[in-house]
Order: C-alpha cells, then structure tokens, then sequence
C-alpha cells in the first residue's frame, strides 16, 4: 500500500462499519414501523395524523441513516449523527406513547424496548446519558398520560431497568471477551512483543499517520547474531529464553517510544514513530549496545517519506543495510556464561488468557441474574406495590421461588460451564424461569398486569446468549404461552398483545442476530489467536492448547501418541545469503508440507524460526520412526531436516518432559547427521509447486 493511498483510507471504510451503521439503522427502524401498523389498524382513533407524522418523521431519520452509511463511517461525523438517531428514536417513541394515552397502552412499551435495544450497542457512558433520558421521559409519560393500574409503571420500569442493564453487562462482557483476544492475535506468546500479524497493522497505522500528519517514521529490523548456533549448541529452551531477553531489553530501551515486534526466528523489528534519520542513528546504536550485553545483533533501518513510502519499500530498504551491517561486523557467540547470566534475569512472559468456556459461563450466569432480577421484581410488587391485592401471598411466593432458582444457577455457573448436563440444566432452568413468570402473571391477573411484562423481559435477554437455532422454538414456546395467558386470563386489548408481543419478538431476533455475529467474530480473532501468521499452521500459544487437548484423549482412549521437533538444517544460511523473503516461503511451504504428509487430525505447530512440531495420535516408539522417515522424505524436495521424537509415557508424560526429550534427540540427530561441506538446504524454487503425493495411512 502507498502512502498516498493509505491516505486516502479513510473515505473508503471497512465494509463491516458500514453494515453496522446499516444494521443500526434498520434496528430502530423496528419501532415506528411495529407503531406505524398500529396506527393504521386503528385509523380512527384520536391523535393518529400527527402520530403518523411522527412515525414518518422516525422512519425518515432511520432511512437517511441507512442511505449514507457508508459516508458516515468513514467521516467524524458517525458518533453525532448516530446520537441524533437514538435521540429522534427516543423522543418519537415518547411522543407516540403520550398520544396513545398513556405507558398501559399498546404503545407504551416503545420507550423501555428501546432503551434494552439500545444497551447492546451502545457504549455504557453514551448509554448511561441516553437511560437517563429515556427514565425521565418515561416517567414524566406515566404522570401525564392515562391513569395504570397500580404499580404498573414502576414494575415495568424495574423490569425493562433490569433488562437493559443485564444486555449492556452482557455486552461489555463480550467486548471485553473479543478486544483479550485480539491482543492474543497480535502478541508473540514466547517474547511479549507484536508478532508479525501485530506489528504488519501497526506499522500500516503509522504509515497512514504520517502520510497525514507529515511526522517522518522509522522502521528498525533487528537479526541476532549467530542464533542458529546457539540453538544448535545450547538447546532450544536456552534460544528461547534468549530471544524472551532481547524482545524485553528492546522494549525497555524504547520505553513509550516505539514498537517491537517479532517477526519470525530472531527477527525483530523496530517501530519509531516521529523519527527522523538523523534522530534514528543514536537511538539504533543504543540498541545496538544494549542487545550487545548477551545477544548481539546485526541491524538495519529505514525511514519514511524520506526514504522510502511504503511499507515494502521500507522494509526491503532496511533488509538490505541489515544485511550489509552483517556483512561489516564480526559475529560471535556469546559465552555460556553471558547466555546463563541473561537467561537468569528473564521473567516469563505472562499474556492475558481467555478461558474457552468463558463465554458459557457468562451466558449460564446471565440466565441466572434474569431470573434474581425477576424475583426481586415480584417481591417488591407484591411487598409495596400491591398491598391490596388478594394473590399478593401468591406472588411473592413464586417471585422467592424464581428468586432462589436464579442464585443457584448463579452458584452453580462455573461448574455447569464445565458439564456436560450445561444443556439439560439450562434448558430446564429456563422452563421454569417461564412457569414461574406465567404462574405470577395468572395472579396477577393476566398479561395487561404490571407484571405481564415478565415474560417479554426474559425473551431478548435468552437471546443474546443463545445460539439462534436453539432459541426459536424457545420464542416459539414463551409466544405461545403469552398468547394463552391473553386468551384464557383477563380481557386485553387485542392491540395491547400483539404490539407488546411483536416488540419482545423483534428484540429477541435482534439479541440473537447479535450474538451471531458477535460469535462469528470471536470465532474468527479465536483463530487469529492461535494461528501463525506466516505460515498458517497453529503458533506456539495454539499448539499448547491442542496438545492439552489431544493429550487427553490419548490419555481417555488408553492410545499411543507422540511429540515430534522438526529443525530445518543450514535454514540460517538461506536466510542471510537470499534474503528473509526467501526464507518466509521456504517455511510457508514446510509447514504445509508437514500438513500434507501427516493426518488431517494430527496437530501441526511452528514454536518460532524454523522450528516446527507435531503431535502424532496412534503412534507409538515403532511408528515414529516411520513418520519421521516420511517427513524427511517429503521435506527433502526442497531442504534437509533434524527430527526428535518423544513417546508418551515412555519418554515423558506432558509437554515439557516431552519436548525436552525429543529436542536432545534432535541434536543427537544433527550432530550424527552433519557433515564438512554438505549444503542441506536446496535451491527454494525446487519443488515449489509439489507437495508430498501421499498422507500418513
């Protein structure tokens, strides 16, 4: 991408923004539209001009929204005009509400669904400001309007409160969920540093920066000396500490500075932000110094615009003087000691971790909290509100019931997260949150009650953390049962259910689609997390998880299993005399070779440079031999490779122990293999188009 280009971006937003305005859009449009059929079913009545005037007006706003989506996302205007949206919405419902006579109307839930659409997309403090609002219009409507039945406005409005603020707590808990796991997708799990994928955006943000701004930008690559062999001498648990000490002394040097991230191997680059050349040359020294302590390193550097304009442009600049600084400068390996006494001083680097069942237990706990809230709801209805009611003992009784259902899921989140009886629990959980919903709304007599909104609370609220298919037969049933209170208790308006049941309807596909597309997303940034950016086989954070996996299935099922470390021979050589382009391709092509001779099922990991790892199922100390026979075949196309294998329980019994013995039968292997003059790594284009004709049977 050109600087100039990069410019240019934002008049050309990620489509993702624009169908996010869009989809906004459409959400308050549900209102006016659900009031606007309304309206024309009941012509007759007062007020409907000028209620149909303010339906247009909201539908209008809505419409404008939607048809400049796409100049809004890419324009600083997107946050005021989106606010004057959601205030039009606030104020159209508010003003229809009033002209229907009163909260107890058909209308009179306009305000408070869209106050609980509102609380999942909007952030809390914009939320809290809009809330605030939206209560004051609601209550100022309950004082002018038609008189309710007792209670009614302050149930509904503790019911729709407590919706909203479990939909924003649950949102918050997603975004919270989705923005750990995009920084796990752009951390190096060895070093702490951005990895490839985090360093590639960020270097693109700060070209697109400067390009705007004018402030020059210098892009610093760093390859430490010699590392190959000091993983060849030493082991790889001494090279990693190492690289986990120079990702760490580069940061400290930069402080606030600048970025470091790690490229691959001992690749490291450097990101300094409002650096000029000139500014750049001490600075680079001083990493230079400091590196020197314990991992000396060749380095090159390159800055925009006054070198370069563009992101390849830079780095295949700095490339070439790195190179040329290594060409300069005698390389040596550090001492034992100099290694030892820096390993020492390293702190292991702790990222932020994101447990897979989170999201279960926050959507078990929610369920939970729905039903506490109704409880207390019930309870103070029926405790302060409804003195004089003849079922008043009835209701409370069933509210406590409710009540005391949701803390036991609440207590019992952590552990149903984990169990396989998740479903069957939940499912008869929310049966009973609905029973006990009905049985109070019967009481209370029927759904135009103060506390018939119960059910329709519940609806959006399920939604949100529910898979889509498995939450419409539960609409399905709750429409159902609302529609059998209407007809069997009470005499309601019909226009009351059908508005009141459409809304709750509305917001709980709304909830859902949410959901969806939230969980699509988390899906996505999952896998950003645990991929390798290079060569697309997991990274070393992935193949941690898939190896606890898979161990314990081998563990379940009593079979086989083993650890294979792969080291490329002379992949160091290929680096520094073609360049780390050509070493890129080289491992993107191993890593899908090894994943095209091995079974689908195996799992397949770069831990970091050119050393690579699988866990084989079914494969006990007489197959590995074969396997391991396989890969060097398959491999041998283009480079010549070290293998150590591990068995489990016959070398180790978890990772480390594991690894630890196949990396000494690694070396074992490479220092049997190696011989004066013998050129291990072959021409890159060799077999470029090939892969390996068979898999492992």
């Amino acid at each position: 991408m050109t600087a100039a280009r990069t410019a240019r971006t934002p008049t050309h937003p990620p489509a993702r923004q624009v169908r996010a305005i869009r989809a906004s859009a459409v959400q308050q449009a549900m209102g006016p539209a659900l009031a606007g059929l309304y309206l024309i079913g009941t012509l007759g009545a007062p007020h409907r001009p000028a209620m149909l005037a303010v339906v247009g007006v909201m539908l209008a706003v809505t419409g404008i929204g939607w048809s400049v989506a796409a100049r809004l996302a890419g324009s600083r205007l997107r946050i005021p005009a989106q606010l004057t949206g959601v205030a039009v919405t606030l104020a159209g419902s508010a003003t229809l509400t009033l002209l229907d006579g009163g909260v107890a109307r058909p209308l009179g839930a306009l305000v408070p669904f869209s106050l609980v659409l509102l609380a999942i997309v909007l952030p809390p403090r914009i939320f809290a400001v809009v809330a605030a609002a939206g209560v004051a219009a609601y209550a100022g409507i309950a004082l002018v309007g038609d008189p309710a039945p007792p209670g009614y406005a302050v149930v509904h409005a503790l019911g729709f409160g407590a919706a909203a603020y479990l939909c924003l707590r649950h949102s918050r808990a997603l975004a919270s969920l989705r923005r750990r796991l995009t920084d796990l997708s752009r951390v190096d799990p060895l070093t702490g540093c951005l990895n490839r994928r985090g360093f590639d955006e960020r270097l693109h943000q700060e070209l697109a920066e400067s390009a705007r701004s004018g402030h020059p930008l210098t892009l610093v690559l760093v390859d430490l000396d010699r590392f190959k062999e000091i993983n060849d001498r030493y082991g790889h648990r001494v090279g990693d500490e190492l690289l986990t000490w120079a990702g760490r002394t580069l940061r400290d040097e930069l402080g606030d500075g600048g970025a470091v991230g790690r490229l691959g191997g001992d690749e490291f680059a450097v990101l300094l932000a409002g650096t000029a050349p000139a500014e750049a040359a001490p600075l680079v020294n001083r990493l230079r110094a400091a590196l020197a302590a314990a991992a000396p390193g060749s380095l090159g550097q390159a800055s925009a615009p006054a070198e370069a304009a563009t992101a390849g442009e830079l780095r295949d600049l700095a490339d070439r003087l790195l190179y040329d600084d290594k060409a300069a400068r005698d390389r040596s390996i550090p001492g034992p000691e100099t290694i030892a006494a820096a390993c020492g001083q390293v702190e292991e680097h702790t990222p932020a971790t994101v447990s897979r069942r989170e999201r279960r237990r926050h959507s078990i706990a929610d369920a939970g909290w729905i039903s506490v809230a109704k409880g207390l709801t019930g309870l103070t209805y029926a405790g302060i509100l409804a003195t004089a009611h003849p079922d008043r003992g009835w209701i409370a009784l069933v509210s406590a019931a409710g009540g005391l259902l949701g803390l036991a899921v609440l207590a019992a989140a952590d552990w149903l997260s984990r169990s396989a009886l998740a479903r069957p629990t939940m499912l008869a959980a929310t049966a009973a949150l609905f029973g006990f919903s009905a049985v109070v709304t019967v009481a209370d007599g029927g759904v135009t009650a103060p506390t018939g909104v119960a059910l329709l609370v519940a609806m959006p609220l399920l939604a949100l953390g529910t898979r889509l298919r498995a939450v419409l037969p539960a609409l399905a049933a709750a429409a159902l049962l609302y529609l059998g209170m209407a007809a069997v208790v009470g005499a309601p308006d019909g226009w009351y259910v059908a508005i009141h049941l459409a809304q709750a309807i509305t917001l709980s596909l709304i909830c859902a689609l949410q959901g969806r597309t939230a969980a699509r997303q988390r899906a996505l940034v999952t896998r950003l997390s645990r991929v390798d950016s290079l060569t697309g086989c997991l990274n070393r954070r992935g193949f941690a998880e898939r190896f606890a996996t898979d161990l314990g299935n081998a563990r379940r099922t009593d079979r086989p299993a083993t650890l294979l470390v792969l080291d490329l021979d002379g992949f160091k050589q290929l680096n520094d005399t073609r360049g780390h382009a050509a070493g890129d391709e080289l491992l993107t092509w191993v890593a899908a070779t090894i994943a095209a001779t091995l079974r689908p099922h195996d799992a397949v990991g770069r831990l970091g440079g050119d050393e690579f790892v699988a866990f084989v199922g079914d494969c006990g100390e007489a197959d590995a031999a074969a396997v391991a026979e396989r890969l060097r075949h398959a491999l041998g196309e283009r480079t010549s490779v070290s293998i150590g294998a591990a068995t489990l329980d016959r070398d180790g019994d978890d990772f480390d122990s594991l690894y630890a013995h196949a990396d000494a039968a690694l070396y074992s292997e490479k220092a049997r293999r190696a011989a004066p003059g013998r050129g291990p790594v072959q021409d890159p284009g060799i077999g470029h188009d090939r892969m390996p004709a068979g898999r492992l049977a």
